[in-house]
């Protein structure tokens, strides 16, 4: 894929992709909305550079559901009402998902922890830690690991 090694990531998924589920809220950083898996953690593509990509598997919410079936997450998220205007879901999810990747039974605290990157001036985070919470049991219960796919395994800036 060309592109310029000074363009951003959210650019790149926004504009030549057409992956719109990744947003972008303040551009520097402080709010989350544009969160996207890089190698499976959590990274703000609003920061980073397309040439940071190369050779990295690149997960946005367009992979999260498996095969047309939402991700444990994403059906918790719609049980418990964490869902409202929309606009930081994405962000949400993404990092509930590196989240319970890395701590398949969190805390309440560890939750708030986990997504405080991540601003929603809609639910006041409560339904979402609720969320969070139910789909890590669910998962545990269930015996699921976390699987998504990735969007692409590698998107190559010099190409």
């Amino acid at each position: 894929m060309d592109s310029s090694p000074d363009r951003r990531v959210v650019d790149l998924l926004r504009e030549d992709l057409n992956l719109t589920g990744t947003k972008e809220g303040c551009g520097e950083g402080e709010c989350g909305v544009c969160t996207i898996l890089v190698d499976g953690e959590s990274r703000l593509s609003c920061l980073m550079l397309v040439p940071q990509l190369e050779g990295r598997k690149v997960t946005t919410i367009e992979g999260v559901a498996a095969e047309g079936k939402l991700h444990p997450i994403q059906e918790a998220f719609v049980e418990f009402g964490a869902v409202q205007c929309g606009f930081c879901t994405p962000g949400m999810v993404l990092a509930s998902v590196d989240l319970l990747q890395k701590n398949p039974n969190p805390s309440r605290a560890e939750i708030r922890e986990g997504i405080s990157g991540n601003l929603c001036r809609c639910t006041g985070y409560q339904k979402i830690v609720d969320a969070v919470e139910a789909a890590g049991h669910k998962m545990k219960k269930e015996n699921k690991g976390l699987i998504y796919q990735s969007v692409y395994n590698c998107i190559d800036a010099e190409d």
